[in-house]
């Protein structure tokens, strides 16, 4: 079973519950890192767990989410193994799996339909990365 990572600030809290059962529904393994509730909370108090548990590989991808995507995104990066990369529709999860090998994706909630939020999920886990003359250039991501 493929296992995902999710987490959200409480801007993207609205998101995270339908995003996670949509997870379920589809066969994955979902780890919810908080938070739970739409009380204020920092977005690097769920960005760094959820990042670490794939840089670590126990998850596979991570989905991020808060109300611009930015806080998540950058927070996320600062984890040497990860590639995360803000997402506002499915042909960006696409090529951001293709072209870039993300392993997270991070949502601006306040920007975006849940429907959106949702088809992108589906694009971003269902699309391989190409390799290629990609590979080169997502070698040379790391300092």
């Amino acid at each position: 079973m493929r296992k995902i990572a999710i987490g959200s600030d409480h801007a993207g809290f609205p998101y995270k519950e339908p995003v996670t059962q949509w997870l379920i529904t589809n066969g994955f393994e979902v780890k919810d890192f908080g938070t739970y509730s739409a009380d204020s909370a920092d977005y690097a108090d769920f960005a760094h767990p959820v990042a670490s548990a794939v840089e670590s590989g126990e998850y596979e991808k991570g989905i991020l989410l808060c109300g611009s995507g930015q806080g998540v995104c950058i927070t996320a990066n600062k984890h040497a193994g990860i590639r995360a990369a803000l997402v506002w529709d499915a042909p960006l999860a696409q090529l951001a799996r293709q072209h870039n090998d993300a392993n997270v994706i991070c949502f601006p909630v306040r920007f975006i339909e849940l429907e959106t939020a949702l088809a992108s999920v589906a694009a971003f886990l269902s699309t391989e990365f190409e390799g290629g003359r990609h590979q080169a250039r997502v070698d040379k991501i790391a300092c």
